[in-house]
């Protein structure tokens, strides 16, 4: 089994050497990096831009200086190769190196995507061999994920608050049974080239391309969540791509983090409401917490009984209406009704980790006195480590979801 690791650049010069630091220090020595530098070529005529054309021209001249070390690299940035119209950003460097690595692969082999930021232990290859070896039959992985502090208030405050929001999102999630409860990070989720090839590879998207692919593996297959090993994203503030943490760190430097809340608890019921809905929904249509959006989704037309009419047994129409119900219906359906909720973010974490977890005595008065603007980054950075072990534990009790 080798791994083929596929890696979107723009703007990245400076993490590339530590980087590759981190790959060569893998104990996984049979894989191959597939490197897209990138950027559309229209910015080689905007003044604002040029830097990071030269910055990404560099890149490429110290990639091809190492190419013979197991690098393959795909110029997508120098002077008449680099992206024209529409067709840009991280979605199609990302779909670009990883159908790449699936022309000259195996379908046993797998394709692992990371970010030029991150950090890598040096038994994160072999977590990633482990975990398909375990589960043989999974679609795809989504590896747990941790930010190392930087030291400066800001960062940290801002990058904490958008990890305890994931948390939240995630826990509620797992806690639920859900199918689709694991976090989409394009710096360390893998599949399998089999599944790849089957489900038609990454679709390209400005940004949240991470998202949508996972979400299209898990309706392929199950997602590993257990691998175990960590990913070291950076924090930091970046508007490489539209949303996600850089995105969302600058929103929240200045104040607003309306875009990343901390769903209620009771939200989440709802949700799980509606899945187990799926059993009745069989033989007739019933009411579910979820039926404004999806009728919306619909535009008006019959929501289950197409499903019905397709479905060849119960089990199919169930998983049917898995599919239906995904990711981003869910966080919809969050985003809407999150309104009807009065309690503050705070209250709202609160009252969720004192419930369905047990912090000791510290932690529960932290909670209680919670401010995300003002309480301190010790602080903060207690509640994080405590939801992501709290996290960790619940996938290595699920395997898969």
């Amino acid at each position: 089994m080798k791994v083929y690791i596929t890696l979107p650049v723009l703007n990245e010069f400076e993490n590339l050497p530590a980087l590759l630091s981190c790959l060569e220090a893998q104990h996984f020595n049979n894989r191959e990096l597939i490197v897209c530098v990138n950027q559309p070529d229209e910015w080689w005529n905007i003044p604002e831009k040029i830097h990071i054309c030269e910055n990404n021209r560099k890149s490429l001249q110290w990639l091809n200086f190492i190419s013979g070390n197991k690098v393959i690299t795909l110029d997508k940035s120098s002077r008449g190769n680099g992206w024209q119209g529409k067709k840009h950003g991280v979605g199609w460097a990302r779909k670009t190196t990883m159908d790449a690595a699936s022309e000259l692969a195996s379908p046993e082999d797998i394709i692992l995507s990371i970010d030029a930021d991150s950090f890598y232990p040096p038994d994160f290859l072999d977590s990633v061999i482990a975990s398909f070896e375990k589960h043989p039959a999974a679609a795809g992985l989504s590896a747990p994920y941790y930010h190392k502090l930087t030291g400066d208030e800001t960062t940290d405050r801002c990058i904490l608050r958008y990890e305890i929001y994931m948390r939240n999102y995630a826990l509620n999630m797992l806690l639920i049974d859900n199918p689709y409860a694991f976090s989409a990070i394009g710096s360390g989720m893998a599949c399998k080239v089999s599944a790849y090839r089957q489900n038609g590879g990454l679709t390209p998207k400005m940004s949240g391309e991470d998202f949508y692919f996972i979400v299209k593996l898990r309706k392929q297959g199950n997602i590993i969540v257990d691998s175990g090993v960590y990913v070291y994203p950076e924090a930091r503030f970046s508007d490489r791509v539209y949303f996600g943490t850089g995105p969302a760190m600058i929103k929240g430097k200045a104040g607003n983090w309306d875009s990343y809340p901390i769903y209620p608890a009771d939200a989440f019921l709802k949700v799980k409401q509606t899945f187990e809905a799926f059993e009745g929904l069989y033989d007739k249509d019933l009411p579910t917490p979820m039926d404004e959006l999806l009728n919306t989704a619909v535009k008006g037309k019959p929501l289950w009984q197409p499903l019905r009419t397709n479905a060849a047994s119960q089990q199919s129409f169930e998983k049917a209406c898995m599919q239906r119900v995904d990711a981003l219906r869910i966080l919809q359906y969050l985003k809407e009704t999150n309104p009807q909720y009065p309690d503050s973010n705070e209250e709202r974490l609160n009252g969720f980790l004192q419930s369905a977890f047990k912090p000791d005595e510290t932690l529960r008065k932290s909670l209680q006195h919670l401010s995300f603007t003002t309480t301190d980054i010790d602080t903060l950075n207690n509640i994080r480590d405590f939801m992501a072990d709290c996290e960790l534990n619940l996938q290595k009790k699920k395997g898969t979801v």
